[in-house]
């Protein structure tokens, strides 16, 4: 994956790409041509650092309805000979995914490029998977045997055909296919269904690690074996000792988590953690003076799993230091300090900002735990995070924690909220929004009619306005 080049906060084109509500108002008011040129790029060069979590296909297809965007560039850009060369789903998913927003909502060029791309495309079970939930039967019949055409009737055609079938999203497209009056069409998607229920059915039958009488030792050699081979498995391993050890096995679990391997070593740590094991958190500790990488980002991940009154204690104390582990103890105190520890979040908030960014993975704790510790002097921080982050998720974790930290978001940025990509933060902004701003009552009643809308945004909407007032 490539990382997405991301345009200053303050242009248009910055704001579309972060998902951000001002970034639908500023369009709204600037030259069509700009906020179309605009709006296109964000479609064809999907800016998310991950695509798979991060929504933006509902906000730019509601973009286009408002600026009555036509779709040539999403049609070049779908039919283009990098179709053939690229087909990673991330190149052309987000366009598909507009697309099957604006099918929805009654685009009827949106659900012919759909039927085409999904005829032709690459990426033709994504599209697919868009038609399964808005085209009509006859629709979708007729891409039966452009899809099936795909599949040569060999050996390994049919197996591919088989993993398709077990791996669509939706699956109603195949369901109506099964049916299909051409046996040559039916006979063949049947026989990929049963094919994908027994593969499914074989895995679920493979043993995937341990089996009952391991040792402690065969859990430490299974672990070390699955990171020679590249896999990190001290995860499943620490819960395999569970279930292995006994009281008797402490002294060589605490050794290993001492001077062990990397996959015994951070098997231990794992173990012992959860366990809450006394040395736990002095074997952490010293693994940070002479562990590898690997070993060190064991134990502050484990150290992070601990809730203990102990852990929290010793979090206090960590605090202040300049590494892995002290960065932790600040994330633990965000999540489960008390309001003595508001100074500690705080001040690893402030670092984090300072030394990482505004899109350092440890904001996203850092600020929950600053709106569940209710720190009022953070919101000048939390604000500029919501500004300059490219992350929705965090700009929406951003948010709740001003909910609760700044009085004045119910009249800023709740406000350009209502519009944001992604439906929680819309959800805190229907919640918090003042309703003495014509716009935020225009923009409530719009969200609580739209049929495209979460119902957790209408519920929270409704709760503001009353149905009656939404349906006015």
């Amino acid at each position: 994956m490539f990382e997405p080049v991301i345009a200053p906060s303050g242009t248009l084109l910055g704001l579309l790409q972060r998902g951000r509500g001002d970034g639908t108002l500023h369009a709204l008011t600037a030259p069509r041509a700009e906020a179309l040129a605009a709006l296109d790029h964000c479609v064809l060069g999907d800016p998310r650092r991950d695509w798979q979590v991060e929504n933006r296909s509902l906000y730019y297809a509601r973009l286009y309805l408002d600026l009555d965007g036509g779709l040539d560039a999403i049609e070049a850009h779908l039919f283009s000979a990098e179709d053939i060369l690229d087909t990673e789903d991330c190149r052309t998913g987000l366009a598909l995914a507009v697309l099957g927003h604006l099918a929805s909502y009654g685009r009827r060029d949106a659900l012919d490029l759909l039927r085409r791309y999904a005829a032709s495309g690459s990426n033709w079970a994504w599209a697919l998977d868009e038609l399964a939930l808005r085209d009509d039967d006859a629709g979708l019949r007729a891409l039966a045997a452009p899809v099936l055409a795909r599949f040569p009737a060999d050996a390994e055609g049919e197996a591919e055909l088989a993993a398709a079938v077990r791996d669509a999203f939706e699956p109603r497209p195949w369901r109506l296919w099964a049916e299909d009056p051409r046996e040559s069409i039916a006979g063949r998607v049947r026989a990929a269904r049963e094919a994908g229920s027994f593969d499914r059915w074989q895995r679920q039958l493979r043993p995937p690690g341990p089996r009952p009488g391991w040792s402690v030792k065969s859990v430490f050699d299974w672990a070390q074996q699955g990171l020679d081979r590249g896999a990190m498995l001290h995860v499943p391993a620490a819960r395999c000792l569970v279930a292995v050890a006994g009281p008797e096995d402490r002294p060589e679990i605490v050794e290993a988590a001492r001077s062990g391997g990397d996959g015994a070593r951070c098997t231990a740590l794992r173990y012992l953690a959860d366990t809450d094991d006394p040395q736990a958190l002095d074997l952490i500790e010293a693994t940070l003076a002479d562990g590898s990488a690997l070993a060190v980002d064991a134990a502050v991940d484990a150290f992070e799993r601990m809730r203990s009154v102990a852990a929290v204690d010793r979090a206090r104390g960590w605090a202040h230091r300049p590494d892995a582990l002290g960065a932790a103890a600040g994330r633990v105190l965000a999540c489960r300090g008390g309001a003595q520890d508001r100074d500690l979040v705080l001040a690893a908030l402030r670092e984090a900002v300072r030394g990482e960014g505004p899109d350092a993975p440890t904001l996203w704790t850092l600020v929950d735990g600053t709106g569940r510790l209710g720190i009022a002097c953070a919101a000048p921080v939390l604000r500029h995070i919501y500004r300059e982050t490219a992350s929705s998720h965090l700009r929406g974790r951003a948010a709740r924690a001003l909910a609760s930290t700044d009085p004045s978001f119910p009249t800023g940025f709740a406000v350009e909220c209502l519009w944001d990509c992604e439906e929680s933060t819309r959800e805190v902004a229907a919640r918090h929004a003042e309703t003495g701003d014509a716009r935020v009552v225009e923009r409530l009643r719009r969200l609580a009619m739209d049929p495209a809308e979460e119902d957790e945004v209408q519920t929270a909407v409704r709760s503001r306005i009353g149905p009656d007032a939404a349906t006015a």
